[in-house]
């Protein structure tokens, strides 16, 4: 998994309540085995009308927040199903950082283990950014995760708080997997004890 340090990134809005995992990525898109893929049916049934023609009153479709690797939404992010492919969907189209006044629990997990920063902000400082996102043509967050913090090019300082031990994970790209084989000399040293232990 790629370490997660800076970023600095166009801001797209989803400027929604209660935002489920079926409207991230819906269910008819799950049958792939591989974890990349899905960006291109994330939102599908916001993104697109019933002929599958790109619906333009959808924001991310706009051209101003083409190439948008940061999205801003309300609360309650990622509720419902605990489907991992939510995480992938916005991962593959391209978002890295995931801004919110509240999460599903589960969804929230997932993101840290598939390398995504969803940040916990109050209501007030989310509707300053989509106020500053809609005033700004490409207006661009920079999100420091080593201090913590959020700036702008217009006198924006956020500081935000997450779990040390989540931050880690990020700043040193691990996934579980990642974090297991940290202790591969460990692992290895007690599986040569047991196959000794096996021939006794």
């Amino acid at each position: 998994m790629e370490a997660f340090k800076t970023l600095n990134g166009i801001v797209a809005p989803v400027d929604r309540v209660n935002v489920d995992t079926d409207a991230i990525i819906p269910k008819q898109f799950l049958k792939r085995i591989e974890r990349t893929g899905f960006g291109q049916f994330l939102f599908y049934e916001w993104r697109f009308d019933e002929q599958g023609n790109v619906n333009p009153n959808f924001e991310p479709n706009k051209a101003r927040y083409q190439g948008a690797s940061i999205l801003i939404s309300r609360a309650n992010f990622g509720c419902g199903s605990s489907r991992e492919h939510a995480p992938w969907a916005i991962m593959d189209y391209g978002f890295k950082c995931v801004i919110a006044p509240s999460y599903a629990d589960i969804f929230y997990n997932n993101c840290f283990k598939n390398g995504i920063l969803p940040i916990k902000l109050s209501e007030e400082q989310v509707e300053d950014l989509f106020q500053r996102t809609a005033a700004h043509d490409g207006y661009r967050l920079n999100v420091d995760l080593e201090n913590k913090t959020i700036t702008d090019d217009y006198g924006l300082h956020i500081d935000f708080d997450l779990d040390e031990h989540r931050r880690q994970f990020l700043l040193q790209g691990l996934d579980d997997i990642g974090l297991t084989l940290q202790h591969e000399d460990k692992i290895s040293l007690y599986e040569q004890q047991i196959a000794k232990k096996a021939l006794v």
